[in-house]
């Protein structure tokens, strides 16, 4: 329960912070390669957009799994 509320808060919190970020995507005349993020990808605004993807629903998902998984071994040794 504690861990899908602090992934959930992660999730608002990088929301608000590159939510912002995304309103880029309209104007024609943003710089994406001086923007500060790394180029996954060749295209600058694809990589611009995948960052995005990562940072706002990449993130909180793998540290709702990184403790549950923790939990379990946490459980499993406690068993043991």
């Amino acid at each position: 329960m504690y861990t899908v509320i602090s992934s959930g808060f992660t999730f608002l919190f990088m929301a608000g912070i590159w939510g912002r970020m995304a309103i880029l995507l309209g104007n024609p005349a943003t710089d994406y390669r001086n923007f500060g993020f790394p180029f996954i990808l060749y295209d600058p605004k694809l990589s611009f957009i995948r960052w995005l993807i990562l940072m706002i629903f990449i993130s909180p998902f793998l540290q709702l799994r990184s403790t549950i998984f923790t939990a379990f071994l946490t459980l499993r040794k406690k068993l043991n």
